[in-house]
Protein backbone atom coordinates (compact mmCIF):
# COMPACT_ATOMS: atom_id res chain seq x y z
CA UNK A 1 0.00 0.00 0.00
CA UNK A 2 1.15 3.47 -0.37
CA UNK A 3 2.72 5.47 2.36
CA UNK A 4 2.09 9.38 1.05
CA UNK A 5 -0.80 11.16 -0.29
CA UNK A 6 -0.32 14.47 -2.21
CA UNK A 7 -2.38 17.11 -3.15
CA UNK A 8 -1.73 18.67 -6.63
CA UNK A 9 -2.89 21.95 -6.98
CA UNK A 10 -1.60 22.29 -11.01
CA UNK A 11 -0.37 19.71 -13.92
CA UNK A 12 2.74 20.86 -13.23
CA UNK A 13 2.82 20.18 -9.67
CA UNK A 14 1.40 17.02 -10.21
CA UNK A 15 4.43 15.88 -12.53
CA UNK A 16 6.42 17.25 -10.61
CA UNK A 17 5.64 14.78 -7.76
CA UNK A 18 5.28 11.70 -10.13
CA UNK A 19 9.11 13.19 -11.23
CA UNK A 20 9.93 13.01 -7.52
CA UNK A 21 9.44 9.50 -7.07
CA UNK A 22 10.96 8.59 -10.12
CA UNK A 23 8.17 6.23 -10.92
CA UNK A 24 6.70 5.20 -7.47
CA UNK A 25 4.07 7.36 -7.55
CA UNK A 26 0.33 7.10 -9.52
CA UNK A 27 -1.79 9.58 -10.17
CA UNK A 28 -5.62 8.96 -8.38
CA UNK A 29 -9.11 10.64 -9.35
CA UNK A 30 -11.62 8.42 -9.22
CA UNK A 31 -9.52 5.32 -7.81
CA UNK A 32 -12.05 2.73 -8.69
CA UNK A 33 -9.57 0.83 -10.26
CA UNK A 34 -6.34 1.43 -9.08
CA UNK A 35 -7.15 1.38 -5.33
CA UNK A 36 -8.66 -2.27 -5.45
CA UNK A 37 -5.56 -3.24 -7.68
CA UNK A 38 -3.11 -1.61 -4.71
CA UNK A 39 -5.33 -3.54 -2.24
CA UNK A 40 -4.73 -6.70 -4.28
CA UNK A 41 -1.37 -6.11 -4.83
CA UNK A 42 -1.81 -6.04 -8.63
CA UNK A 43 0.02 -2.78 -8.49
CA UNK A 44 2.47 -0.84 -6.40
CA UNK A 45 3.00 2.81 -5.41
CA UNK A 46 5.02 4.46 -2.95
CA UNK A 47 2.46 7.68 -3.08
CA UNK A 48 -0.61 8.32 -4.99
CA UNK A 49 -1.03 12.42 -6.34
CA UNK A 50 -4.69 13.38 -6.00
CA UNK A 51 -5.58 15.26 -8.83
CA UNK A 52 -9.01 16.67 -8.04
CA UNK A 53 -8.19 19.91 -7.16
CA UNK A 54 -6.47 20.93 -10.37
CA UNK A 55 -8.76 23.57 -11.98
CA UNK A 56 -10.23 22.74 -15.60
CA UNK A 57 -9.99 18.95 -14.90
CA UNK A 58 -13.91 18.47 -14.62
CA UNK A 59 -14.94 20.96 -17.43
CA UNK A 60 -16.88 19.85 -20.64
CA UNK A 61 -17.24 22.44 -23.44
CA UNK A 62 -17.39 22.68 -27.27
CA UNK A 63 -14.16 24.84 -28.78
CA UNK A 64 -15.23 25.48 -32.18
CA UNK A 65 -15.22 22.07 -33.70
CA UNK A 66 -14.46 20.22 -31.29
CA UNK A 67 -15.52 18.90 -27.74
CA UNK A 68 -13.57 19.28 -24.75
CA UNK A 69 -13.32 17.20 -21.77
CA UNK A 70 -11.18 17.73 -19.09
CA UNK A 71 -9.40 14.55 -17.16
CA UNK A 72 -11.66 14.71 -14.33
CA UNK A 73 -14.78 14.46 -15.91
CA UNK A 74 -16.65 11.35 -14.05
CA UNK A 75 -19.18 9.19 -16.14
CA UNK A 76 -22.42 10.78 -14.31
CA UNK A 77 -20.86 14.25 -15.80
CA UNK A 78 -21.12 12.43 -19.22
CA UNK A 79 -23.84 10.74 -19.01
CA UNK A 80 -25.91 13.87 -17.67
CA UNK A 81 -24.52 16.41 -20.35
CA UNK A 82 -26.26 17.50 -22.91
CA UNK A 83 -23.98 19.07 -24.91
CA UNK A 84 -22.56 15.14 -25.34
CA UNK A 85 -26.63 14.27 -25.77
CA UNK A 86 -26.85 16.07 -28.57
CA UNK A 87 -23.18 15.87 -30.14
CA UNK A 88 -21.78 12.45 -28.87
CA UNK A 89 -24.40 10.71 -28.23
CA UNK A 90 -22.61 7.42 -28.23
CA UNK A 91 -20.29 8.21 -25.11
CA UNK A 92 -23.25 9.70 -23.28
CA UNK A 93 -25.02 6.53 -23.33
CA UNK A 94 -21.76 4.55 -22.83
CA UNK A 95 -21.18 6.46 -19.27
CA UNK A 96 -25.23 5.16 -18.49
CA UNK A 97 -24.10 1.62 -18.84
CA UNK A 98 -21.15 1.83 -16.74
CA UNK A 99 -20.82 0.04 -12.76
CA UNK A 100 -23.23 1.38 -10.75
CA UNK A 101 -24.58 5.18 -10.03
CA UNK A 102 -21.84 5.43 -7.29
CA UNK A 103 -19.07 4.64 -9.21
CA UNK A 104 -20.22 6.46 -12.21
CA UNK A 105 -20.19 9.92 -9.83
CA UNK A 106 -16.88 9.22 -9.20
CA UNK A 107 -14.48 7.20 -11.91
CA UNK A 108 -13.33 9.15 -14.68
CA UNK A 109 -13.40 8.66 -18.09
CA UNK A 110 -9.54 9.68 -18.44
CA UNK A 111 -8.87 6.48 -16.17
CA UNK A 112 -10.84 4.27 -18.02
CA UNK A 113 -8.54 4.92 -21.00
CA UNK A 114 -5.57 4.41 -19.24
CA UNK A 115 -6.23 1.51 -17.59
CA UNK A 116 -6.66 0.07 -21.52
CA UNK A 117 -9.18 -2.52 -21.32
CA UNK A 118 -10.26 -3.97 -24.60
CA UNK A 119 -13.97 -3.66 -23.39
CA UNK A 120 -13.71 -0.94 -21.67
CA UNK A 121 -16.97 0.98 -22.47
CA UNK A 122 -15.37 4.83 -22.40
CA UNK A 123 -12.54 3.67 -24.66
CA UNK A 124 -15.09 1.94 -27.09
CA UNK A 125 -17.03 4.36 -27.43
CA UNK A 126 -13.65 7.28 -27.85
CA UNK A 127 -12.49 4.95 -30.56
CA UNK A 128 -15.66 5.62 -32.30
CA UNK A 129 -15.48 9.43 -32.10
CA UNK A 130 -11.97 9.39 -33.53
CA UNK A 131 -11.05 11.07 -29.99
CA UNK A 132 -7.40 12.13 -29.01
CA UNK A 133 -6.35 12.66 -25.79
CA UNK A 134 -3.82 15.40 -24.63
CA UNK A 135 -0.14 13.74 -22.74
CA UNK A 136 1.44 15.95 -20.53
CA UNK A 137 4.88 14.58 -19.42
CA UNK A 138 8.60 16.16 -19.18
CA UNK A 139 8.76 17.06 -22.67
CA UNK A 140 5.82 18.92 -22.30
CA UNK A 141 2.13 18.43 -23.99
CA UNK A 142 1.45 16.73 -26.92
CA UNK A 143 -2.47 15.22 -28.72
CA UNK A 144 -2.58 11.66 -29.51
CA UNK A 145 -4.85 9.63 -31.38
CA UNK A 146 -7.15 7.66 -28.55
CA UNK A 147 -6.54 4.09 -31.29
CA UNK A 148 -2.79 4.72 -30.36
CA UNK A 149 -2.42 4.44 -26.38
CA UNK A 150 -3.58 0.71 -26.24
CA UNK A 151 -0.64 -1.65 -26.07
CA UNK A 152 -2.58 -4.78 -25.11
CA UNK A 153 -4.46 -5.50 -22.09
CA UNK A 154 -4.24 -3.52 -19.31
CA UNK A 155 -1.34 -1.82 -21.10
CA UNK A 156 -1.06 1.74 -21.99
CA UNK A 157 0.95 3.65 -23.76
CA UNK A 158 0.65 6.41 -21.41
CA UNK A 159 2.99 5.91 -18.23
CA UNK A 160 0.77 6.40 -14.75
CA UNK A 161 4.14 7.06 -13.26
CA UNK A 162 5.64 9.72 -15.18
CA UNK A 163 3.05 11.28 -17.74
CA UNK A 164 -0.82 12.78 -17.66
CA UNK A 165 -3.92 12.97 -19.95
CA UNK A 166 -5.17 16.54 -18.82
CA UNK A 167 -7.71 16.09 -21.46
CA UNK A 168 -9.36 14.26 -24.22
CA UNK A 169 -11.09 15.81 -27.80
CA UNK A 170 -13.14 14.76 -31.09
CA UNK A 171 -15.20 16.16 -33.39
CA UNK A 172 -18.99 17.25 -32.33
CA UNK A 173 -21.04 15.47 -34.57
CA UNK A 174 -23.89 18.07 -36.41
CA UNK A 175 -26.51 17.87 -38.84
CA UNK A 176 -26.59 14.58 -40.36
CA UNK A 177 -24.23 12.61 -38.36
CA UNK A 178 -25.54 10.67 -35.69
CA UNK A 179 -24.41 7.45 -32.83
CA UNK A 180 -25.36 5.16 -30.68
CA UNK A 181 -24.23 2.59 -28.15
CA UNK A 182 -24.78 -1.22 -27.38
CA UNK A 183 -24.13 -3.17 -24.59
CA UNK A 184 -24.81 -7.05 -24.16
CA UNK A 185 -24.06 -8.60 -20.67
CA UNK A 186 -25.66 -11.04 -18.06
CA UNK A 187 -27.65 -8.07 -16.30
CA UNK A 188 -27.70 -4.50 -16.80
CA UNK A 189 -25.21 -3.36 -14.31
CA UNK A 190 -21.88 -4.10 -12.64
CA UNK A 191 -21.09 -7.31 -15.09
CA UNK A 192 -18.26 -7.60 -17.56
CA UNK A 193 -19.55 -7.06 -21.40
CA UNK A 194 -20.41 -9.87 -23.40
CA UNK A 195 -20.03 -7.47 -26.58
CA UNK A 196 -20.11 -3.76 -26.56
CA UNK A 197 -20.64 -1.79 -29.77
CA UNK A 198 -20.16 1.97 -30.66
CA UNK A 199 -21.64 3.62 -34.16
CA UNK A 200 -20.71 6.80 -35.45
CA UNK A 201 -22.13 7.93 -39.11
CA UNK A 202 -22.40 10.80 -41.58
CA UNK A 203 -24.93 10.80 -44.15
CA UNK A 204 -24.02 12.13 -47.29
CA UNK A 205 -26.28 15.76 -48.93
CA UNK A 206 -29.59 13.55 -50.26
CA UNK A 207 -29.33 11.97 -46.31
CA UNK A 208 -30.13 8.47 -48.56
CA UNK A 209 -26.35 7.36 -48.55
CA UNK A 210 -23.70 6.71 -45.87
CA UNK A 211 -20.25 9.34 -46.40
CA UNK A 212 -18.73 7.80 -43.38
CA UNK A 213 -18.92 5.38 -40.89
CA UNK A 214 -16.87 4.52 -37.51
CA UNK A 215 -17.25 0.82 -36.37
CA UNK A 216 -15.69 0.12 -32.64
CA UNK A 217 -16.09 -3.03 -31.07
CA UNK A 218 -15.49 -4.57 -27.73
CA UNK A 219 -14.17 -7.25 -26.77
CA UNK A 220 -13.05 -8.98 -30.08
CA UNK A 221 -9.34 -8.17 -29.81
CA UNK A 222 -6.24 -7.51 -27.31
CA UNK A 223 -7.78 -3.37 -27.73
CA UNK A 224 -10.79 -1.83 -28.46
CA UNK A 225 -11.18 -2.83 -32.29
CA UNK A 226 -12.31 -0.50 -35.37
CA UNK A 227 -14.05 -2.58 -37.96
CA UNK A 228 -12.13 -1.06 -40.97
CA UNK A 229 -13.34 -3.31 -43.63
CA UNK A 230 -16.35 -2.61 -42.76
CA UNK A 231 -16.32 1.34 -42.45
CA UNK A 232 -15.08 0.91 -45.69
CA UNK A 233 -17.59 -1.10 -47.10
CA UNK A 234 -20.09 1.34 -46.12
CA UNK A 235 -18.72 4.38 -47.35
CA UNK A 236 -21.39 5.19 -50.34
CA UNK A 237 -23.74 2.57 -49.57
CA UNK A 238 -27.62 3.13 -48.88
CA UNK A 239 -28.39 3.61 -45.28
CA UNK A 240 -31.17 0.73 -45.14
CA UNK A 241 -31.25 -2.76 -43.55
CA UNK A 242 -29.87 -4.94 -46.39
CA UNK A 243 -26.76 -2.33 -46.08
CA UNK A 244 -26.79 -2.75 -42.04
CA UNK A 245 -26.73 -6.26 -42.57
CA UNK A 246 -23.87 -6.58 -45.41
CA UNK A 247 -21.78 -4.49 -42.67
CA UNK A 248 -22.39 -6.31 -40.03
CA UNK A 249 -21.74 -9.92 -42.24
CA UNK A 250 -17.91 -7.87 -42.83
CA UNK A 251 -17.46 -6.62 -39.63
CA UNK A 252 -18.27 -9.86 -38.12
CA UNK A 253 -15.50 -11.08 -40.56
CA UNK A 254 -12.47 -8.86 -38.91
CA UNK A 255 -13.16 -9.95 -35.52
CA UNK A 256 -12.02 -12.76 -33.36
CA UNK A 257 -13.95 -13.31 -30.28
CA UNK A 258 -12.75 -15.89 -28.01
CA UNK A 259 -14.70 -18.50 -25.92
CA UNK A 260 -14.80 -17.80 -22.09
CA UNK A 261 -16.55 -18.88 -18.93
CA UNK A 262 -17.03 -15.31 -18.03
CA UNK A 263 -18.48 -14.13 -21.60
CA UNK A 264 -20.13 -16.52 -23.82
CA UNK A 265 -19.03 -19.13 -26.59
CA UNK A 266 -16.98 -17.38 -29.36
CA UNK A 267 -20.12 -18.56 -31.69
CA UNK A 268 -22.69 -17.03 -29.33
CA UNK A 269 -21.22 -13.78 -29.77
CA UNK A 270 -19.97 -13.66 -33.41
CA UNK A 271 -23.96 -13.94 -33.83
CA UNK A 272 -24.88 -11.40 -31.27
CA UNK A 273 -22.07 -9.39 -32.51
CA UNK A 274 -24.27 -9.19 -36.48
CA UNK A 275 -26.94 -8.45 -34.26
CA UNK A 276 -25.71 -5.38 -32.48
CA UNK A 277 -23.90 -4.01 -35.39
CA UNK A 278 -27.17 -3.82 -37.24
CA UNK A 279 -29.17 -2.14 -34.30
CA UNK A 280 -26.32 0.46 -33.64
CA UNK A 281 -26.15 1.39 -37.70
CA UNK A 282 -29.58 1.66 -37.48
CA UNK A 283 -30.16 4.11 -34.62
CA UNK A 284 -26.91 6.34 -35.31
CA UNK A 285 -28.65 6.70 -38.61
CA UNK A 286 -31.56 7.73 -36.69
CA UNK A 287 -30.55 9.76 -34.35
CA UNK A 288 -28.55 11.68 -37.59
CA UNK A 289 -31.75 13.03 -38.87
CA UNK A 290 -33.66 12.89 -35.72
CA UNK A 291 -32.57 12.22 -31.99
CA UNK A 292 -36.21 11.66 -31.00
CA UNK A 293 -36.91 8.86 -33.62
CA UNK A 294 -33.37 7.21 -32.47
CA UNK A 295 -35.05 6.70 -28.89
CA UNK A 296 -38.18 4.71 -30.12
CA UNK A 297 -36.09 1.99 -31.47
CA UNK A 298 -34.16 1.55 -27.94
CA UNK A 299 -35.89 -0.26 -25.36
CA UNK A 300 -34.11 1.69 -23.02
CA UNK A 301 -34.20 5.08 -24.01
CA UNK A 302 -30.13 5.08 -24.17
CA UNK A 303 -27.74 2.46 -25.16
CA UNK A 304 -29.10 -0.99 -26.55
CA UNK A 305 -28.35 -4.32 -25.18
CA UNK A 306 -28.07 -4.20 -21.56
CA UNK A 307 -29.82 -7.91 -20.40
CA UNK A 308 -32.18 -8.28 -23.91
CA UNK A 309 -32.03 -10.96 -26.57
CA UNK A 310 -33.07 -10.86 -30.01
CA UNK A 311 -31.49 -13.94 -30.50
Amino acid sequence: MWQAYEIAPSVEEALAILARYGGGARLIAGGTDLVIELQEGKRQAECLVDITRIPGLERIEQQGDWIVLGAGVTFRQIKESPLLQRHARVLAEAAASVAALQIQAVATLAGNLVNAMPAADGSVALTALDAEAEIAGSSGRAWRPVGELFLGPGQSAVDPARQMVTAIRFRALGAGQGSAWGRVGRRRALTLPILNCAVSVGLDDSRECFAWARISLGPVATVPFRARGAETFLAGQPADDGTYSQAAEVAAGECHPRSSLLRASKEYRVEVLKVLIRHGLARAVANSLSPLVADTLSPLGRGWGEGESTL
